[in-house]
């Protein structure tokens, strides 16, 4: 059976090297050194095996690349490691602009780095703070490049918000970010942008044209698809985007990469066969493909290089120089080359909703449409193929990335296939057309043109976006599933889409297992915030919450994980104290019993002993957030989530 895979075996190259990386973050404790011997010894020993037959060097090129993406994946965990904030922080902070974007409650964060914390040695600093900018602030316009000065509330990454939750201390570790925090005091430049940084700074002026051309939330969107900042979106657009499945129009993915180079492709191309005298000496197509090349790698510097522009880029690299070479353009084994190089680069990608959704939906569509290629197959009327084509690649691209949004963000978006199909072609007719004219026209002072076009689809956009997100049922929420059921989803896809013959159905029934374990995972009964600030209690009419205010981030995160849409103030009014929850330093104090509870939650130390089980700030300290199960059963964020190197109770046993 795998004798016939010959030829397509080079498609699991990045499957395992990922199996490998996954392998690595999922373990609960820093692999020891004798764990790398152990495996360097071993593929040493299979490939000095010179009698291999094909299944033979098959297994074992899969096991090296397995191990190449374990190693890989310690090596780079090592080399980002920084200092991080071990204490609660206010004071003055000092440090240059390096991104600005916006936070979940719509204030504009600035990240830092050369940071100086008064009265803090440099070997007790982070490497780079990130600041929310609340109160007044109208007189302060932040340029990245820039040195600033404020003061702030600075306190260390938080962990999970729940066992088995997104883990931001993780995901702090590789942003070398050691601190977040937020100020009310106006901020002040202390230095004007320098040298460095050029590319930033350009892509923020370019921004801030957009911006000042169209109108507030048509130049935010603009910005965003032109280079990548996100700084100008308002939370409220934010939110109708991804209600209405629209919100990977924000991203520079293989949609505005593909379209980007396709439209370029086409002009250079056309534009060429206009000209006979030129086009019979020089091979017309090939200087498109090279024109196109060169457009995308600009695209490329100006939008940030996030992993979903990364990933399309080298798509497009991968399509192009095919092009150049006389080959296919493109094939599964310009995602498999595409997705070694983002895993390569940055294996923490893995475990990011950007790369899974990303490659979901590219893997799918590509293994969808070479099939009907392959095959010959007809999808209705000439004059129909566009309109079917747009419609079959945002369904399957659509079913593609579902589970993981649903997984990752806890819904999902029931007419997100009629958004997609009505906003798609403005996208390609409209916006990439208007922003190229707007770059050929910007040296002469006309950019204007160009963006007013641009802003004429955009509009169309969201018009459609806030149409379809305004239905009652325009979203489900759904429950956060078990930690096994992405991965399961994942390989079952792979399957089905890589191997040859009728074995691939396999890969069907591993995505409906994963399904049932979905639809099978039950929520915790009980929830404790890694602080002891906020409790909640699953009941049968969903989640109750121990305050009504306070802990609001936490609150939200536990309710859209139930896939409750319910507030924080109505999930209180359901609270009956069956934990006794009780914050406050002066009334902890004072607490001289349990109050008839099994359980005490208190968010200060108590000053005398109690006769029940005390779970205060630091007991938490050594746990992190904790959930009970209804029989009882325990977990702790330290025993799911493992002591490894971005968790600071590794530092306090």
């Amino acid at each position: 059976m795998i004798l016939s895979q010959q030829g397509h075996l080079f498609l699991w190259m990045p499957v395992c090297f990922a199996i490998g990386i996954g392998g690595f973050f999922s373990m609960r404790v820093e692999p020891q050194a004798s764990v790398y011997w152990a495996a360097l010894l071993t593929v040493l020993a299979l490939v000095s095996v010179k009698r291999f037959q094909f299944v033979g060097r098959a297994l074992v090129l899969g096991l090296c690349a397995v191990t190449s993406g374990f190693v890989l994946a310690s090596v780079r965990s090592h080399s980002v490691a920084e200092v991080r904030l071990e204490f609660r922080y206010y004071g003055p902070v000092e440090g240059r602009v390096i991104a600005i974007d916006r936070s979940a409650s719509d204030a504009v964060r600035l990240s830092l780095d050369k940071v100086v914390l008064f009265n803090l040695s440099p070997s007790r600093t982070p490497a780079r703070v990130r600041v929310a900018l609340h109160g007044d602030q109208e007189h302060f316009s932040p340029l990245v490049g820039e040195t600033i000065l404020l003061a702030a509330h600075l306190s260390p990454p938080s962990g999970p918000v729940e066992p088995g939750g997104f883990d931001f201390q993780r995901h702090a570790w590789f942003q070398k970010l050691g601190a977040v925090g937020y100020t009310r005091s106006p901020a002040m430049v202390l230095l004007p942008a320098s040298d460095t940084l050029l590319i930033a700074r350009v892509r923020q002026q370019i921004s801030n044209h957009i911006r000042d051309v169209l109108p507030t939330k048509t130049g935010g969107f603009a910005a965003a698809v032109v280079t990548g900042d996100r700084a100008g979106i308002d939370q409220a657009s934010l939110d109708s985007l991804r209600d209405s499945n629209l919100a990977h129009l924000l991203a520079i993915s293989g949609l505005h990469m593909g379209m980007l180079t396709g439209f370029i492709f086409a002009m250079v191309r056309g534009g060429l066969a206009l000209m006979p005298s030129v086009s019979m000496r020089l091979p017309a197509k090939k200087c498109a493909a090279l024109c196109a090349l060169v457009v995308a790698s600009g695209y490329l510097a100006l939008s940030g290089g996030a992993i979903a522009t990364e990933r399309a880029f080298v798509m497009v690299l991968v399509a192009l120089v095919a092009i150049l070479l006389d080959r296919r353009a493109i094939s599964l084994r310009a995602v498999a080359v595409a997705a070694l190089v983002v895993l390569v680069r940055t294996p923490e990608a893995l475990v990011s909703p950007g790369f899974q959704m990303s490659f979901a939906a590219t893997t799918a569509l590509v293994a969808v449409f070479t099939e009907i290629r392959d095959r010959e197959w007809t999808i209705g009327p000439k004059w129909m193929r566009p309109v079917i084509a747009t419609v079959l690649s945002s369904a399957v691209a659509g079913l593609a990335t579902a589970p993981f949004g649903a997984a990752h963000f806890n819904q999902v978006s029931q007419m997100g296939l009629i958004a997609n199909v009505l906003s798609v072609p403005a996208m390609g007719l409209i916006v990439v057309p208007g922003g190229v004219l707007a770059a050929i026209l910007s040296p002469f002072g006309a950019s204007w043109v160009g963006l007013n076009i641009m802003g004429l689809g955009l509009n169309w956009i969201m018009l459609i976006s806030d149409w379809v997100a305004g239905f009652e049922y325009s979203v489900r929420l759904v429950p956060q599933p078990d930690r096994i059921v992405l991965p399961l989803f994942a390989l079952g896809a792979l399957w089905a889409s890589f191997w040859r013959g009728s074995a691939r159905f396999a890969g069907v029934v591993v995505i409906l297992i994963a399904a049932l374990v979905w639809v099978a995972t039950d929520r915790p009964h009980i929830l404790i915030s890694d602080n002891g600030g906020l409790v909640g209690v699953l009941t049968e009419d969903g989640r109750a919450l121990s305050k009504a205010r306070g802990s609001g981030f936490v609150a939200g995160v536990w309710l859209e994980n139930d896939g409750d849409d319910n507030s924080q103030s109505d999930a209180h009014a359901k609270w009956d104290n069956q934990v006794r929850h009780v914050t406050g330093k002066k009334t902890v104090e004072r607490i001289e019993d349990c109050g008839g509870s099994a359980i005490l939650v208190v968010n200060a130390e108590p000053q005398r002993k109690l006769p029940c089980q005390v779970i205060s700030p630091k007991y938490l300290r050594q746990t992190g957030s904790i959930a009970i199960s209804k029989t009882g059963e325990i977990r702790t964020s330290r025993q799911v989530h493992g002591e490894r190197m971005w968790h600071p109770w590794t530092k306090t046993q």
